[in-house]
């Protein structure tokens, strides 16, 4: 009887580590944040665990590398920028396989060689642990040179109970980024939407105005592209505003917004930039563009032109729709006016 007691109360999990837990759960629960996630993950292996060096890669799906997303410890400013790819290194055996693996001995392990932004002779040991999901891996938390006595089944099972919660909270956030990113994106070309304009739009206005920075705004509209629906048909109509948008993002400077107003009409905002910038930005961008031959996947090669109205906060006054109305009026004055141009103020 008194055994059966004394195994009870050794299987039993110590209150600190349950509190651990529950402010891991909750932590994880009450945000949607990837970068809080991930450092929220780190914060609390770094209380699990001592160690010298804790790092979280994160899957990049597109090119199947590993990137170091946060680190703790010592050394880690080396690791930025870095990437590994699946199968290579430990964290890299660790994603391909999604099991986790323990490195007692890393001179006797021939993958610490190839092991990332770490220095393999500064490193004694590892636990790499698969961010694993249900759609996969997303990722690898590595811990290096674990303190003695800290690689026990217990830690490890330990280890592995927070790295599900984390990779659950990670799918969480996840698929609350794809849900708003759907709701702000337009589906033909992929732009941002109208509804995201006016929001974007807003806040622009609302940081820069006060600071005495102007907020250029371009409204840009197809010329006779009703043609070509009625010539080719709506698919390579469609296929031909698809073409455009992602041209117009290539044609734009990185600080730029770009949205599909609807139809055949586009916006681009231009934070931080003044009248004069914008037209001269918008009259190199529309002879680029009228100069593209868009290849359909049909084989038929088309050019578009277009009409291009451009307005300026404050000058063209300060509110939302005063800008996107001013830009829409010089915008049909180009159309009355021979089309396949810009006009400002």
């Amino acid at each position: 009887m008194g055994s059966h007691v004394t195994n009870e109360t050794e299987n039993r999990i110590p209150l600190a580590d349950l509190l651990v837990f529950h402010q891991l759960t909750r932590s994880l629960t009450s945000s949607f944040d990837l970068d809080t996630i991930l450092r929220t993950i780190l914060e609390h292996m770094e209380r699990i665990v001592e160690a010298e060096l804790w790092t979280l890669l994160m899957l990049d799906e597109a090119t199947q590398e590993l990137y170091y997303a946060i680190a703790a410890g010592g050394g880690q400013e080396a690791l930025s920028g870095l990437r590994v790819k699946v199968g290579e290194g430990v964290a890299g055996w660790v994603a391909e396989h999604g099991e986790t693996l323990i490195v007692p001995e890393a001179t006797h392990d021939p993958r610490m060689n190839r092991e990332h932004g770490v220095q393999p002779r500064s490193v004694r040991s590892v636990i790499a642990i698969p961010l694993r999901g249900r759609k996969g891996t997303h990722g690898v938390i590595e811990i290096f040179n674990p303190r003695t006595g800290q690689m026990t089944d217990y830690t490890i099972a330990f280890l592995h109970i927070l790295a599900d919660h984390a990779a659950i909270a990670i799918e969480n956030a996840h698929d609350v980024a794809r849900i708003q990113q759907l709701t702000i994106t337009d589906d033909t070309t992929g732009l941002y939407n109208v509804r995201y304009l006016y929001e974007v739009l807003s806040r622009e206005l609302g940081c820069c105005i006060p600071l005495g920075l102007p907020v250029s705004l371009a409204f840009l509209d197809l010329d006779h592209f009703k043609l070509v629906n009625d010539t080719h048909g709506h698919l390579i109509g469609s296929e031909l505003l698809a073409q455009t948008g992602r041209r117009l993002q290539e044609l734009s400077r990185k600080q730029d917004w770009c949205f599909r107003y609807g139809g055949d009409e586009f916006v681009i905002l231009m934070p931080e930039t003044s009248a004069e910038a914008a037209l001269e930005q918008f009259r190199a961008l529309l002879r680029a563009l009228m100069d593209t031959k868009f290849q359909m996947k049909n084989g038929l090669a088309l050019t578009v032109s277009a009409s291009v109205g451009v307005a300026t906060a404050p000058a063209d006054g300060t509110a939302m729709h005063a800008i996107i109305g001013k830009a829409d009026t010089r915008m049909y004055a180009v159309k009355a006016s021979g089309r396949g141009q810009v006009r400002g103020a």
